[in-house]
């Protein structure tokens, strides 16, 4: 496959170049100077749904390699630059206490922007309403995985003839719709996924487990112990599942308020996955450092973070959306998101808000159309 070379588009008025540099080995406290400070809140919480990956990068990328790790917080802080605001990036996972980021958004009001996937908007928008303001991801990376000398898989129509239990974690959607559009056996789905690869390795690929295409094919190739050779995978997108993995959402009702902040900062968003993608070494060094620091997450490592990126691009898991443009929201595609889960999360007794359109969860009003990636031959 041809190796692309992607340009940023668009990089006036750009002040990531000054937060690629930023921070230090303590978070520094805003100068009070800047175009965001008196704007934004002088600390721009971002709440991820997981550990520090690749596929979360852009948060990380707005405080640069230097920022400080508070392991027991679970956090990652430092200056935006010279906006005249800091960042702090929080991990999901278990420092969520067990809740979905829609339920700690709406208990913890510092939390300024949470990284939630349309489908769990939805799920939310009854008790915990959010809206979208920036797709950093085009294309969920969640895929499913097998061992290809155990089983012959070569599209979505073969995997339930296998009769392979797939494991994956409970409350995923997708696997509901997977189940309702009979790629999957209900028998087959098991939701008993750890997020770690004791039990594919114990049943010698005798399982099929979920994972993100820019992560676990690399990591059980080179550096699961016990394995350590090719897996074969289908993207859950490629099944016809819409929804995007990472809509990076306020409080409904404090859209209004964060207004003139979301107009500065929602462009630096777009512009801190562009700079990632561009240049990732630096603040993939800075997720390594954060996965030392942080214990009991997935394992890290220099080369299947280098390798994430080319992953990601290559599956146009980050790509432009409508109009050459990173992270704006096809609303159209948003729309048919929410028509493939209501009807599957209504049937489990979960409340869903009658005539939900594209414009109760995202908005692209914040999005600057001239930013995006370009190809260059």
């Amino acid at each position: 496959m041809k190796k692309r070379v992607l340009a940023a588009a668009a990089l006036t008025g750009s002040v990531l170049l000054t937060a690629a540099c930023g921070g230090g080995a303590s978070t520094p406290k805003p100068s009070g100077q800047g175009v965001l400070a008196g704007v934004c809140p002088s600390t721009v919480v971002i709440q991820t749904d997981w550990y520090a990956t690749p596929e979360r990068a852009a948060a990380y990328q707005l405080v640069g390699p230097n920022g400080t790790v508070d392991p027991k917080k679970g956090a990652y802080t430092g200056p935006l630059g010279d906006t005249g605001v800091n960042v702090e990036v929080r991990l999901g996972g278990p420092f969520l206490g067990g809740q979905p980021v829609p339920a700690q958004m709406y208990q913890d009001d510092s939390i300024t922007l949470g990284l939630v996937p349309t489908d769990e908007q939805v799920r939310a928008k009854a008790k915990f309403p959010l809206t979208g303001v920036f797709a950093s991801l085009a294309k969920n990376p969640q895929i499913i995985m097998w061992d290809p000398a155990t089983y012959t898989i070569n599209s979505w129509k073969d995997v339930a003839a296998t009769n392979a239990p797939i494991l994956y974690s409970e409350g995923k959607i997708y696997m509901d719709y997977l189940i309702a559009s009979g790629y999957v056996k209900k028998e087959q789905a098991d939701a008993s996924y750890d997020g770690t690869p004791s039990r594919f390795v114990a049943e010698h690929g005798r399982v099929v487990q979920q994972a993100y295409v820019s992560n676990e094919p690399y990591r059980w190739e080179h550096d699961v112990k016990g394995w350590q050779k090719p897996t074969g995978h289908l993207l859950v997108a490629d099944a016809g599942y819409e929804s995007y993995p990472h809509a990076w959402s306020v409080r409904s009702g404090e859209l209004d308020k964060l207004r003139p902040c979301l107009q500065k900062l929602v462009p630096m968003l777009q512009q801190a996955q562009i700079d990632y993608v561009t240049n990732p070494d630096p603040t993939n060094q800075a997720l390594l450092r954060i996965a030392q620091t942080i214990p009991d997450g997935p394992p890290i490592s220099a080369a299947g973070n280098t390798d994430s990126v080319r992953v990601q691009l290559e599956n146009k898991i980050v790509a432009n959306g409508p109009g050459n443009t990173l992270g704006n929201f096809d609303t159209d595609r948003v729309t048919r998101a929410i028509a493939q889960v209501t009807p599957l999360l209504r049937a489990k007794g979960q409340q869903v808000p009658d005539n939900l359109t594209a414009a109760d969860l995202v908005t692209n009003e914040f999005i600057d159309p001239a930013k995006g990636l370009k190809q260059q031959g």
